[in-house]
């Protein structure tokens, strides 16, 4: 498996900028990938944010295994995480994320009506890179207020947004690790865009992504292009058999095996294979 990392400079400078701005912050959103629910954690939230209350939202539930993503979100609940599954895409799920919000400081926002004081609530989201932040604040204020991008690390600075209902929101850019536990982590988020395609060798991440797919979605993968059974094929004869199917054939008769990848992934983005999720919850009990 390829050894995979990427930490720009722009990451450490968003570190810097949460913890400086934490203090005014009343409620963390943290975004997840409904493909990645544990993968796509950054385990370095936990000690920038600590105590402060926080909302988890399992963003593109569209493009997301619906099995799995129930028993994703039962484990969040077991281990006390108030959590939402979204979807930026068609906006399911999003006019909850404020009310939900502000259920986690009721008790405050109380106090203060008692004492006449009306405040804006003011939220911070996180997230790793191409998680669909950008995308989410659109939909929750109405219009297109933060640049966005399918690319990982398009959003950059600190932007601060009025919403609607009283709130306001402090955007983040996404941001990784700065060392990841295992290649497993970086593949997964690999998988789902979150690291720039444009350092991988995406041939070799094909061969895994194809071999995750045989083992889990085969069904999914053989209507999607027409193959027959794939069950005892390593990941680089899928690969080829799926580029002779779709016609990629250079000089020679050889498969475009990279032309190949580059489709597979954008396919498996948009879910045009299906919907399919990287890891299941009972493995992280």
């Amino acid at each position: 498996m390829q050894q995979l990392h990427w930490y720009p400079g722009h990451m450490a400078k968003t570190r810097r900028l949460i913890e400086e701005n934490l203090k005014m912050i009343d409620v963390v959103v943290e975004i997840l990938d409904a493909r990645i629910p544990f993968s796509g954690r950054n385990p370095n939230f936990d000690d920038i944010i600590k105590q402060k209350p926080r909302l988890m939202v399992l963003n593109k539930c569209d493009l997301a295994d619906e099995n799995t993503t129930a028993l994703w979100l039962k484990w969040y609940e077991k281990q006390g995480i108030r959590i939402l599954p979204v979807s930026c895409a068609t906006g399911m799920g999003v006019d909850k994320i404020a009310k939900e919000a502000k259920f986690l400081i009721q008790d405050r926002l109380d106090k203060d009506k008692e004492r006449g004081l009306k405040r804006t609530v003011k939220i911070m989201m996180v997230g790793i890179p191409n998680v669909g932040k950008s995308t989410l604040i659109n939909r929750l204020v109405g219009k297109a207020s933060t640049k966005t991008g399918d690319r990982p690390g398009v959003t950059r600075g600190k932007q601060w947004i009025r919403l609607r209902g009283g709130l306001e929101l402090l955007d983040t850019p996404g941001i990784l690790p700065t060392k990841f536990e295992d290649q497993s982590t970086a593949t997964k988020l690999a998988y789902t865009g979150a690291i720039k395609d444009e350092i991988i060798n995406i041939e070799l991440l094909a061969y895994s992504l194809l071999e995750y797919l045989r083992d889990n979605y085969a069904k999914e993968v053989c209507a999607r292009y027409k193959l027959e059974n794939i069950e005892n094929m390593e990941g680089h004869e899928i690969l080829e058999y799926i580029g002779k199917k779709r016609g990629f054939v250079i000089s020679g008769g050889e498969i475009d095996c990279e032309r190949t990848a580059h489709m597979l992934f954008d396919e498996l983005r948009s879910a045009k294979i299906g919907r399919i999720t990287f890891e299941k919850p009972y493995i992280h009990f």
